[in-house]
């Protein structure tokens, strides 16, 4: 007998409403939900194939526990946890709890337990040592929204069903579905924005999927983006084209200064550095200040480059000179359903990491310092690794030398769902159970979204009684890392969160509750418990919520609940003031810790074009993957050989090489065998390879993906190529050698 259930797409950013039609616990077919109020029915290919991930037969359902003779082996949850328990108690008490780090993979926004009971964990570990995958690509935007708006999570995103115009830099949205920018079907709404009469421009050093079907391709030179936008900022100065909407009037500072920084850069100087004509560059300007609604968006090609946070920050400069911020049409911000906490203004570099000096983010270290933690003697030596859903053997630059590093480490815990470059290193995997036993609802995209809608999808399947959930995982762990010993009562740590909630939506003045008694909003939403307690907490002092009865027919879970297609919640409308959290209650354009960054940039200017005999190296996304992940699928990896190194014919022509040749790459750090594939696609002196592949080491047990395991471009990433404001590493624009490789490679 079969039964039909929907869930929202956990795969991507996206966020697409799913169709299941299961036999038992097994799913049998996916389509996209028609009835979705926001995805309509549009699916990739990875939700398609949902299906297959679910069944996955690598996929751990028992703990491992490393034994005497140095292997993996089945164990019970009781001994994995007292392993973790001794071992991690006995790191803490010889050296501090510094020497733990915690590394938090990408998938943790993907999921009820990343969003709502990481925090916990990091709280309890006491550690400075915490990084993320977010340094790895996208740390940039959190730091110059911080800096512009004092909000790192108040980022602007192009409204894309009301613009006229959307200028693009580095991002390939028809492939990756939408990056700090939630919404379905882009590829059908970038077309809809051509049918109506306007432009799609892109500038990108590929022609991307995007790219070949915008109104102009700017191909412009690999890591000069932020040149091209000081340029821009420039002739709007110049050109008399400044012009900010009348509710911004009052709301922007620094204007005098942010312009005189960027005297510099006009476009006769910017030119030959990023290989876009001075007149096309004047012209962008034009066009961008005379349309009635356009945005400007950058994603990987700007923050992955070693000036990702100043870029970033002038995607947005260029959005407010030009009128086009917090308005209809324009570069805007979502208001989520659930409520988030008021934050103070942004404030980083609290304190620096050990061994490099790199700055502290939104809580966390730059990745590409946790090699040298782990390296380098001393006190606060990090010994001890423990990675929710992280990968960074593979994600993270200079690989190899992580890789030896992890290896060396007194104890690495992993909650992870395979065995992995990463977790192949761990003394203890605890896998949590898979998607259709999870309750599902996106917090983190929602306040990226295109347009104010919610959705909450509950477990599909019943968990298993001999296997915990996710976040009763992370409880445990955080419990055990305040000196518990197991078992542990997951039920109080769980209370114990709750109360904490309920005790900061009382303190805070932004959340929709006339309660002061954290006692009685526990009370309105009992008898829940775990993520649905949470959620519904936050959902009702939400912007739409109940209010804990202070609205009628506000906003609860349960009415999530009864709606499996989503609520609607109307397009994005202006937040300004409202959504600034600067010390000043402005937009601050002109940051000290960005106008310090500006020298860097000048210097720029006097850097000649690249020697027509180099190359460097750039990364793509493809629509059949998601970073490291997604590559066991069967349906998704066949039929195409994903991880090759595309080149233009004449950088291949003069190296020797042809389509199909196996070459070697060499960086400063590391180098590669890889495939060959010629395309014109790419502007001559740029190498593309995508990322998150090499899933050939001993001791993965990824068996589809071990059969075509590709390359792992971050071999060839140094970590010491970083952007200094933020400590992004740097993976777009690494200079490399190329040559055949030798017969047999």
């Amino acid at each position: 007998m079969t039964r039909t259930a929907y869930r929202t797409c956990p795969l991507c950013e996206a966020t697409c409403g799913l169709e299941m039609t299961l036999a038992g616990d097994r799913v049998t077919h996916v389509r996209g939900d028609a009835d979705d109020v926001f995805s309509r029915g549009y699916l990739c290919p990875k939700g398609a194939l949902f299906g297959e991930l679910e069944a996955d037969p690598d996929r751990l359902t028992r703990p491992r526990i490393r034994n005497q003779q140095g292997e993996l082996v089945d164990a019970s949850w009781d001994a994995a946890y007292e392993e973790v328990s001794g071992r991690l108690h006995a790191v803490v008490e010889a050296h501090g709890r510094d020497a733990v780090a915690l590394y938090l993979g990408n998938p943790n926004v993907h999921t009820l337990a990343g969003q709502l009971y990481v925090r916990p964990l990091v709280k309890a570990l006491g550690t400075r040592n915490v990084f993320s995958a977010s340094s790895v690509d996208q740390l940039p935007k959190h730091v110059s929204c911080g800096l512009l708006f004092g909000d790192p999570l108040a980022i602007p995103v192009p409204d894309i069903d009301r613009t006229d115009l959307l200028v693009i830099l580095g991002g390939n949205p028809r492939v990756s579905n939408g990056s700090l920018w939630t919404a379905p079907d882009l590829p059908g709404r970038l077309t809809a924005l051509q049918r109506r009469g306007g432009r799609l421009v892109v500038i990108d050093p590929r022609r991307t999927r995007t790219a070949a079907k915008a109104d102009a391709h700017l191909a412009i030179r690999p890591g000069t983006d932020a040149l091209l936008l000081a340029a821009l900022v420039h002739t709007l100065a110049a050109e008399d084209l400044v012009r900010l909407p009348d509710h911004l009037g009052g709301n922007v500072a620094g204007i005098d200064d942010l312009l005189a920084a960027l005297n510099p850069f006009t476009p006769e100087a910017v030119a030959p550095r990023c290989d876009v004509p001075a007149d096309v560059i004047r012209q962008l300007a034009r066009d961008l200040a005379a349309a009635d609604r356009a945005c400007v968006y950058g994603r990987l090609g700007t923050t992955t480059t070693r000036f990702g946070t100043t870029a970033s920050w002038l995607v947005d400069v260029v959005n407010v000179l030009t009128g086009h911020l917090d308005v209809p049409g324009g570069a805007m911000f979502p208001l989520p359903a659930h409520h988030r906490p008021f934050r103070r203004p942004f404030r980083m570099g609290r304190w620096t990491s050990r061994a490099t000096g790199l700055p502290e983010a939104i809580g966390e270290l730059p990745v590409v310092a946790l090699t040298d933690e782990m390296l380098t003697p001393g006190e606060g030596q990090v010994r001890t690794l423990v990675t929710v859903a992280g990968n960074p053997v593979i994600s993270t630059p200079d690989s190899d030398r992580l890789d030896a590093a992890i290896a060396g480490l007194d104890l690495v815990v992993s909650v992870d769902p395979y065995v992995t470059a990463t977790s192949r290193h761990a003394d203890v995997i605890l896998p949590p159970p898979s998607a259709l036993h999870r309750a599902h609802m996106d917090l983190a995209f929602a306040g990226l979204s295109v347009r104010n809608v919610a959705h909450y999808s509950p477990p599909v399947l019943p968990l298993p009684t001999d296997r915990p959930d996710e976040w009763e995982i992370l409880l445990t762990l955080s419990a055990i890392a305040l000196g518990a010993s197991p078992p542990v009562d997951v039920d109080s740590a769980d209370a114990f969160v709750a109360h904490q909630l309920a005790e900061a939506l009382v303190a805070d003045p932004t959340a929709a509750t006339d309660e002061d008694d954290a006692a009685a909003l526990l009370d309105a939403v009992a008898p829940r418990t775990g993520p649905q307690r949470l959620l519904d907490l936050l959902v009702r002092a939400g912007p739409y919520g109940d209010g804990f009865g202070r609205r009628d027919g506000g906003m609860t879970l349960e009415q999530l609940e009864a709606a499996p297609h989503g609520i609607d919640l109307g397009p994005l409308t202006p937040r300004v003031p409202d959504v600034l959290r600067t010390t000043s209650r402005q937009v601050e354009l002109a940051p000290a810790a960005l106008l310090a960054d500006v020298p860097r940039l000048v210097a720029e200017l006097e850097v000649s074009g690249c020697d027509q005999d180099s190359l460097v190296l750039i990364g793509r996304r493809h629509l059949r993957t998601n970073n490291s992940w997604s590559h066991n699928v069967p349906g998704l990896a066949k039929g195409q050989k994903l991880c090759t190194l595309q080149l233009h014919p004449t950088d291949a022509a003069m190296r020797g090489l042809r389509d199909g040749d196996t070459a070697t790459i060499r960086s400063r750090v590391g180098s590669i065998e890889v495939t060959v594939e010629l395309t014109e696609d790419l502007r001559p002196g740029v190498a593309s390879l995508p990322h998150g592949f090499g899933h050939d080491l001993d001791g993965i047990e990824l068996s589809v993906a071990r059969q075509e395991p590709g390359v792992n471009s971050n071999r060839l990433s140094p970590r010491d190529e970083v952007d200094p404001v933020s400590g992004t590493a740097v993976l777009n624009g690494i200079h490399i050698e190329l040559s055949r490789a030798p017969t047999g490679a």
